[in-house]
Formats: structure tokens, sequence, C-alpha cells
């Protein structure tokens, strides 16, 4: 079979149990649950990160963020870094980028790695409306008026169903990262009025025993604790409305695929870079340091040729296994070291062994203060925090197993949560002698993780004796 073509579209902030093709009943998303009809759903995929930048650059390179110290927003993928677009690309792919995401490529990287970028029509800059003193700082701005605005993803939207309409020869990527369900939360009509409100789910309430303290920090200097249940189920509704949205777009770009001609010769893969909080523990959007499971859980799905149809897999499995998955689809050799696996064993047997832990990990050194953000509205108070106490934006790395959860922070207490009898990791367990074994081979599973994946030593060799076009020492002067 010749190579297939790629479509990969990746939201952004999106949580798995937003989708009805991952449980979520009252979900409108009737484009993803048929495009999980006609591919396969992976039920436990976890990103390597809570925040956009470290997330991206981990599932593009297969390397875990702390391989290369890709932990913040101003640490992209540099040219002289693999990454799996650039792979594609040299490999004999035409890789076009819809699109302009700021937060992945660093400077050159972009020309190194794509044909094509951007978008062929400009969209409207994102308005994130005006900040109100004493208004709890929920990121919500609700009902949104279209008029005269042109939305990066209906733009990217757009420029894909132009693109499909006269691809270039195959094989080709097409890669889309989109906006929603990013906030500011905030959609136009009909999405913003499609789900009720009284129907939402209740957030998870607060944790018991010791919990991060960037959480109640969180809690009061964006005052949270003045956001009533209403007011919860309205962001709820409001973000559900976006997840529809983006539903949408998605059936736009299957449809224009397989309008083109192409879909029977094209592999579609969707997934987010990370969750939400959206008021699960009193919290809202996202933290740095922050590892819970609504944060790294992503829907992922796969459809097309060499996929199986309408099934599911339950087995854990990392947004770095999208490295090898991809180039085995494609036929390509990779010339790094990364530390994915192929998903291609587990689509031909839902028995194959895959995983049995996945990792993340999260935050900073308090020495590297300096190195962290600082933003304008509305990340202002966000980015502020970090440097006023750096302690609450502490390095932290999680395990999950089927049946466990355990984070260990460098500044603070462990957490430990029991995934079958707490799935919404309630109550803390860390120090409970009951689960003492537990906490300890799971402790042991960081530190062998964290040795096994330090760094890695590129395939390039440098010559040991390279030639110095410099005068030797005394000579040459004047």
């Amino acid at each position: 079979m010749s190579r297939p073509n790629f479509v990969i579209v990746v939201a952004d902030q999106l949580r798995a149990d937003a989708l009805g093709a991952f449980g979520r009943i009252d979900a409108r998303t009737p484009e993803l649950d048929a495009l999980a009809a006609r591919g396969t759903t992976f039920t436990s995929a976890f990103v390597q990160h809570s925040v956009c930048s470290p997330s991206r650059v981990s599932f593009l390179t297969g390397w875990y963020p702390h391989v290369r110290g890709h932990r913040s927003l101003y640490h992209l993928l540099r040219p002289d870094e693999p990454n799996l677009l650039r792979a594609l690309k040299e490999g004999g792919y035409h890789v076009t980028h819809v699109g302009e995401r700021g937060d992945t490529f660093a400077p050159g990287t972009t020309e190194v790695s794509c044909d094509e970028y951007g978008y062929l029509e400009r969209p409207t800059p994102t308005q994130w409306g005006t900040p109100q003193d004493g208004e709890p700082r929920t990121y919500y701005t609700g009902r949104t008026d279209p008029t005269g605005v042109l939305h990066v993803d209906e733009a990217a939207v757009r420029t894909v169903e132009t693109w499909l309409t006269e691809p270039p020869r195959e094989p080709w990527v097409l890669y889309v990262p989109l906006f929603f369900p990013h906030p500011p939360f905030g959609v136009e009509e009909p999405w913003f009025s499609l789900h009720d409100r009284a129907s939402m789910p209740e957030p998870r309430p607060r944790p018991t025993g010791y919990e991060p303290l960037y959480m109640q920090a969180l809690r009061d200097r964006f005052g949270l604790e003045r956001v009533d249940p209403g007011g919860w189920r309205e962001i709820g509704a409001t973000y559900a409305g976006m997840v529809s949205r983006l539903d949408a777009h998605v059936g736009r770009i299957v449809r224009a695929l397989d309008a083109s001609g192409a879909g029977g010769s094209t592999v579609v893969a969707f997934f987010s870079d990370h969750g939400e909080y959206l008021g699960d523990y009193g919290l809202i959007e996202k933290w740095t340091s922050g590892l819970h499971e609504c944060l790294l859980r992503t829907p992922l799905l796969l459809a097309g040729p060499g996929v199986p149809e309408g099934e599911r897999r339950d087995p854990l499995v990392e947004m770095v296994d999208l490295v090898p998955t991809v180039a085995e689809l494609a036929d390509l050799e990779l010339r790094h070291t990364h530390f994915g696996r192929s998903l291609l064993p587990l689509l031909a047997d839902e028995d194959a062994a895959h995983r049995t832990h996945t990792f993340a990990e999260a935050g900073f050194t308090i020495e590297e203060e300096p190195l962290l953000e600082r933003a304008p509205w509305p990340y202002d108070i966000k980015a502020g925090m970090q440097h006023e106490d750096p302690l609450i934006a502490g390095k932290a790395v999680a395990v999950r197993t089927a049946e466990w959860a355990y984070v260990w922070r460098l500044y603070e207490p462990p957490e430990l949560y029991d995934r079958v009898g707490d799935p919404g990791e309630l109550v803390n367990r860390a120090g409970d002698p009951d689960v003492a074994e537990v906490e300890a081979e799971l402790r042991d599973t960081v530190l062998r993780w964290m040795v096994e994946t330090a760094d890695v030593v590129p395939w390039e060799e440098d010559p040991r004796r390279p030639a110095v076009e410099l005068p030797v020492p005394g000579q040459g002067r004047r």
C-alpha cells in the first residue's frame, strides 16, 4: 500500500470528558462521534505537560519536557532539534502547517519543517474583553458577536477547505492546530445557547488531605470562592458550546477531505494539547504545576487506512506515542532517540502490551524564577503569582497506572490517589500506612523514569579532532 496522507487536528485545552465518544451523555459532538465511529478511540491517552508549549513540543519530538528543558512558554522547538513534521518533510511528504501558532516553533524551525504555513485569510485578533474590578477572574466573556470578525479557527478551516480543492501530489500532511475551546470562555450563537445550563455536571469538589499550595492561592487571588454553582454551570455550558463549535469545524475538515477524493488514503488524528479545570476543585483554566487528570487526559482519535473502525482501546497511552505511530504508518525511519511507542500493535490487537505507566511533569525550580513568563491581561495575575511566590510553581512529576496516580513535588508533600475507588482524585492517600508499599513503588518508578529519560545522545557524531581555522598561539599577531 502507498504511504497515506495525514490530517492532524490539535484542539487547545479540550478535556477528554467533553466529548460524546468519551462518555459525556449530553455532549453535542456528532462530528467527532462520527470520526470515532470510522476509527479507533483511545480512552486513556495522556499528554506529558499541562501547558501548551511544553506539551506540543513533547508530542512532536517524542521527548519528555525535561529531556531538553522544554518546560516553559519561551523555550520552543529549535531548528537543530528533531520533530515529526520535519521528519515527514525530509521523508518525502509535502507538509502544510495551517494557521500560525507562535507557541511551538522557535525562529527558523517552521522553515525547515514545513513547505507551507499560515492562513489564506487573515483572522481578527482575539478579543479578551475588559477587566472588571472586583469580579472573579474566570476568563468568562459569554455570548459573542461574530459580526465583522474572522476567528482564527474559522480562518484555519477555510484554509483547509480551499487547500483540499487542489491538494499537492501525494503524500502530504495537513497539520491543523485549532484554538477552541481555549479561553476566553465565550462563543456566538447557536453554540452559546446550545446546552442547558441546569443540566451541566457539577464540578469536582475540593480534595481532602494535603493539596498543593497553588490551589488555594488561585482561589484567593482569582476570587474563585465567590463563584456560585450557577456561575460554574454557566461557564460549563459556554465551554460545552465552544466544544460543539470545534466539533462543527472538525466536521467541515473531514467533509472537505472526503470531497477531495483523498479520504480513503488519509489518516486523520485528533487530540488536544491539554485539558481544563472548568471548576473542578474550585479552579479554572490550568496551572503550570498542575498535574490532575482533567488537565492531562486528552481525547485521542485515529481514523483512516490501517486503523480499525468503530473500536476502542483502553490501555494507557502517552502522546509521545504519536511520533513513532505516524512514522510507522508513513514507512518513515526516524533519525533520533525518542520515548514513544507505536500504537500500531495495539490497533491490530486490543490485548497487545503497550504501557503500564504514563508520566507527566510540570513546574520550575525556585532559581528559575527570572525565566518565568510575565504576561499582560488576562494572565497578569497568574504570571505575577509565579514571581511573587515561585514555590507554588515548583517542579513536579506525575505517574499513573490503571489503579493509582502519584505526584512527587520538589518543594511540597506528595500526592497519591486511588484511580479505581477515587476516579476524581479527591482523597490524597500519600502517607497512609495501608498503601505505603504502593507509594514506595511509584516513587521508585519515578526515579527510574527520570534516570532513563534524563537526556538523549544525538545520532550525529562530532569529529574528535575538527579542523580549527585559527592562528597558532603567538603567531598572526600584529
